[in-house]
């Protein structure tokens, strides 16, 4: 498996929590971490392998430093990537629109060219709606720090063997 870049924006620091504890259980020297507030998008370019995570905000949107990030990586090329979404979303308070972001950013990926990986199952979650949901799963992992903190680390190691045999 090649080395993966794993690209996260974090208002709170939630994500950027766990985007860090993502590349521990990759092992640091198989991923990058970097934070899109900070980094140019062409430097999504040197990998194959891409995790993004994001926060979702209000009822499902983008979290704000990707929003910003998002025009530059339009521009880039994306054919062949394969692209990992892993989305924060607190179930409780937002169960109509639940990590939806990851539907309208997986649609605009695979537009682009981009291959999505890292498909996971719904149950485990108590939701009513969510864009992030097609054929019955999740268009990548979700993360509910705010309800079920405890199933994190078991979803984030099942969630790593899982991509290295999806990634290349």
């Amino acid at each position: 498996m090649d080395k993966v870049g794993i690209f996260y924006g974090s208002s709170t620091g939630n994500t950027r929590d766990v985007a860090t504890r993502l590349r521990r259980a990759f092992g640091e020297e198989d991923a990058d971490l970097y934070d899109v507030s900070e980094t140019p998008a062409d430097r999504v370019s040197a990998y194959r392998n891409l995790v993004f995570a994001a926060s979702t905000w209000g009822t499902g949107e983008l979290q704000d430093d990707w929003e910003r990030f998002l025009p530059a990586l339009r521009r880039l090329d994306l054919a062949e990537k394969r692209v990992a979404l892993l989305a924060l979303g607190d179930q409780q308070n937002y169960p109509e629109t639940f990590a939806g972001w990851m539907g309208v950013l997986a649609d605009e990926l695979t537009a682009g060219g981009a291959v999505l990986v890292g498909r996971t199952e719904v149950r485990k979650y108590a939701f009513s709606a969510s864009n992030s949901v097609r054929d019955g799963r999740f268009l990548g992992v979700v993360i509910d720090e705010d309800n079920q903190a405890e199933l994190s680390a078991e979803r984030i190691e099942h969630w790593v063997r899982q991509l290295r045999s999806e990634f290349v």
